[in-house]
């Protein structure tokens, strides 16, 4: 177990995006369902917690009712290498009523916020050569899913 883990408050949906997130990243799976065990805000016997791993990452999802809803101002992060690896975990993530946002930026059905990016692009952005990053950085601000090949065009300055 990972000394810290991220707790995920959901209202009554922490099962279905357990399974939701597993079935999208791979080396994932649910590790244990926890029910509750008395009349509490959920019915006894329903779910309350659902650990389970993505990619290595430890996660807790918990069934904890209305009071709190995602926001943008934490968001997971995703590096991918290639084009194919963007276009596949955009189409998932924006699956059933996600919402493209911008700059590589999602929400997810559940509200999650997750970034999607190039790791060619953080690459770009770090490159001394700071019009080169600039013209890859005011490139990203005008599109919603990043598109490598445009990135290291804008990079090139062609």
């Amino acid at each position: 177990m990972n000394r810290i883990s991220t707790c995920l408050w959901f209202d009554g949906q922490a099962e279905e995006a357990a399974a939701f997130y597993v079935a999208i990243f791979k080396n994932s799976s649910i590790v244990e369902t926890l029910y509750c065990l008395q009349e509490m805000h959920r019915p006894k016997g329903s779910v309350l917690t659902v650990s389970f791993v993505l990619d290595g990452q430890e996660f807790l999802a918990l069934n904890g009712g209305p009071e709190f809803t995602f926001s943008p101002a934490i968001s997971f992060m995703v590096n991918c290498e290639t084009q194919e690896e963007i276009d596949d975990y955009w189409k998932k993530l924006t699956a059933d009523g996600g919402k493209e946002v911008e700059c590589g930026w999602l929400t997810d059905k559940f509200g999650v916020s997750w970034q999607i990016v190039p790791s060619a692009l953080l690459k770009m952005l770090n490159d001394p050569d700071t019009a080169a990053a600039e013209r890859a950085f005011a490139a990203m601000l005008k599109m919603k899913k990043l598109d490598i090949a445009q990135l290291k065009q804008a990079f090139a300055g062609s």
